[in-house]
């Protein structure tokens, strides 16, 4: 796993943050240091996996970037003749999220298949759905396209089915939210981010990401459907809600 140094190495901060080649290489890094409460969500999802897939369903991680969460539903299904698919829109990922998946066909772990799929979620249908995975996917769209990615999930998912959305998040209370925020930077720099990158990086996804407050999270998934919905897990502004249809 390569370390990340890609805003280090930049001369400006004019470029948007990109899911290319650069940024596949270095992205299990990325997260780990990045995203405080990472190794939790993911965990948590395997967990979920063995409690809500039901047999003969189908699972999605929709914007898979390298299968992790993919992997940990995987992992965690118990139930039998499950299928998994697993999107993404970026080529590089893509690509490597195949090989991962290959790595794990080759020690025979588990017998719920899965497809990579090169797409746009926004497009890819969902049906006959036990679980579907967001996992810092939504925050990447624009806004006036996520109460359709919403609905169409909510639409896809069979009885008692359920929903892991994962979000960078603002908090109503500006107060808070500049605590929020400081807190951050200051987990970044404890992972060796120097205030060089950390200044970058934060122009850099500021062009392409736009969180919500929880609030809105919750108002959209009551709008789509469904029954029951909370945070489970937060750390700084980074939160975790599971939905439940």
């Amino acid at each position: 796993m390569g370390q990340n140094k890609i805003y280090a190495g930049r001369e400006s901060d004019d470029e948007p943050f990109r899911f290319d080649e650069a940024v596949t290489r270095v992205f299990p890094d990325m997260l780990q240091r990045s995203i405080p409460g990472y190794a939790a969500s993911i965990e948590a999802i395997g967990s979920l996996a063995a409690r809500y897939v039901q047999p003969r369903t189908t699972c999605y991680d929709l914007g898979c970037s390298l299968g992790a969460a993919t992997l940990a539903m995987r992992q965690g299904i118990a139930a039998d003749g499950c299928h998994i698919i697993a999107v993404d829109n970026a080529p590089a990922m893509v690509k490597r999220c195949q090989r991962v998946m290959d790595e794990d066909d080759a020690r025979g772990r588990s017998d719920t298949s899965v497809e990579v799929v090169h797409g746009d979620i926004r497009e890819v249908a969902i049906a006959n759905a036990s679980m579907v995975v967001l996992n810092y996917t939504l925050q990447f769209l624009e806004l006036a396209d996520r109460d359709a990615v919403i609905q169409k999930i909510l639409d896809g998912l069979i009885g008692g089915g359920v929903l892991v959305l994962s979000e960078k998040v603002v908090d109503d209370d500006p107060r808070v939210e500049k605590l929020l925020v400081d807190l951050h930077r200051e987990h970044k720099r404890r992972n060796n981010y120097s205030a060089l990158e950390i200044s970058r990086k934060r122009a850099a996804l500021e062009k392409v990401l736009i969180p919500e407050s929880v609030a809105e999270h919750r108002e959209r998934l009551t709008r789509a459907g469904f029954r029951h919905a909370a945070v489970w897990l937060r750390y700084f502004n980074f939160v975790s809600i599971v939905a439940i249809r």
